[in-house]
């Protein structure tokens, strides 16, 4: 993450939220991509999701984007399948701006991830 220099981070986020806008037909805020990847990381179709499962949803997608730096792991799946993670190590946020900016990157890292499988 340190590595990449911000234009080329804002870059590859632009063009992540073109290619769902392109897919979905509206470009996706931060909250609208969480979504997106709880759901796809529930594995149980689009809903109809209560608000409560929504928020679900997204703490699992921030789990799941944040397990890509080993700040959390999966630690099991409940008998409805949903997916529980624990915290391996402290997520360093020193402010909004730095949370954004390292929650966005995560979900880049997510998408490519998902390109290479």
């Amino acid at each position: 993450m340190e590595h990449e220099s911000e234009e080329d981070f804002e870059y590859r986020w632009l063009k992540l939220r073109n290619e769902m806008k392109a897919r979905f037909g509206k470009k996706p805020d931060l909250n609208a991509m969480l979504l997106l990847i709880g759901v796809q990381e529930l594995g149980q179709g689009a809903g109809p999701f209560t608000k409560e499962q929504k928020q679900d949803l997204m703490h699992i997608a921030t789990c799941r984007v944040f397990s890509i730096s080993g700040y959390y792991e999966l630690d099991r799946v409940d008998d409805d399948g949903w997916p529980h993670y624990r915290l391996v190590r402290p997520v360093p946020f020193a402010n909004l701006k730095e949370q954004e900016r390292m929650l966005q990157w995560h979900i880049v890292e997510y998408f490519d991830s998902l390109e290479d499988e």
